[in-house]
């Protein structure tokens, strides 16, 4: 995509990063919990960063499908060729425990595939950003884009992925912190078989996806329910290092603005 539009949504993250953090870092914050339509907890912070996103957004060509957006017929979704998928506050459960694992994502999806994806750590003030044609990126302790005044100097400053130096040779699975089910511990026995280490890391939102991009981990099984939104920016910054999320028992990889946004469940390595 247009490096510039890329620039925007990345600046875009990092804003309603600095909004999800003044709820965050509130003494007398209460969240605000409500309930969604599938009962998960919507808080103050989600509509503060949908609202910076939506604005910052609205500046390029395409239309915004968000978690926390009006609710878009299917048909008129349809005609969208290219849309941003975005999740203003990945990890809400994560928030309202104050454990830092949350995070907004923001993906370009174009003829149903995630093109490039921006995610962004507010706590840890890490910032992932991939296109397809241009790799997959990790900048560390960045909280605005200041002297980096364009997508080329950011890249400049970045962390190609993936990138980990793995020394320990164990097989590593990645695992859902609030959402692991029987079906996922089927799988990771059956790895302990096929491997001589296996080792489990349990992460919240998109991070799990994160650490598959990295190299620091092998595969993230998901057999539990994910909405678009969840895995689209994931799964961008993914394909752009080479490494692809595929439906559970297919080849073929997940698609997006499908006419149910809920996702089958998949396989990322």
């Amino acid at each position: 995509m247009d490096k510039n539009i890329l620039y925007t949504a990345i600046q875009a993250a990092l804003t309603a990063g600095a909004e999800i953090m003044s709820v965050y870092t509130d003494p007398n914050a209460d969240f605000e919990i409500e309930r969604k339509a599938d009962n998960s907890p919507l808080t103050i912070a989600d509509r503060k960063s949908h609202a910076v996103i939506a604005k910052a957004l609205a500046s390029t060509p395409y239309p915004l499908l968000s978690e926390e957006g009006a609710k878009i017929a299917p048909e008129e979704r349809q005609q969208w060729k290219e849309l941003w998928i975005v999740d203003p506050l990945d990890g809400t459960k994560e928030f309202i425990k104050r454990n830092g694992e949350f995070t907004v994502n923001i993906a370009y999806v174009k003829d149903g595939r995630p093109e490039a994806g921006v995610i962004y750590i507010p706590v840890k003030q890490e910032l992932y950003f991939a296109d397809t044609t241009l790799g997959a990126y990790k900048i560390d302790h960045i909280t605005e884009t200041g002297e980096y005044t364009s997508l080329d100097a950011l890249i400049a400053h970045a962390h190609r992925l993936p990138y980990a130096n793995r020394i320990n040779q164990s097989f590593i699975i990645v695992a859902s912190r609030s959402h692991l089910t029987p079906e996922t511990e089927a799988y990771i026995h059956e790895m302990q078989q096929k491997h001589a280490q296996v080792e489990t890391i349990s992460k919240g939102s998109s991070l799990k996806l994160c650490l598959i991009a990295e190299g620091n981990a092998d595969v993230y099984p998901r057999f539990a329910p994910t909405m678009e939104w969840d895995t689209a920016a994931g799964h961008a910054i993914i394909r752009a290092a080479g490494k692809e999320v595929y439906q559970a028992g297919k080849t073929e990889p997940l698609q997006y603005n499908k006419t149910d946004l809920l996702n089958p469940w998949f396989i990322a390595e």
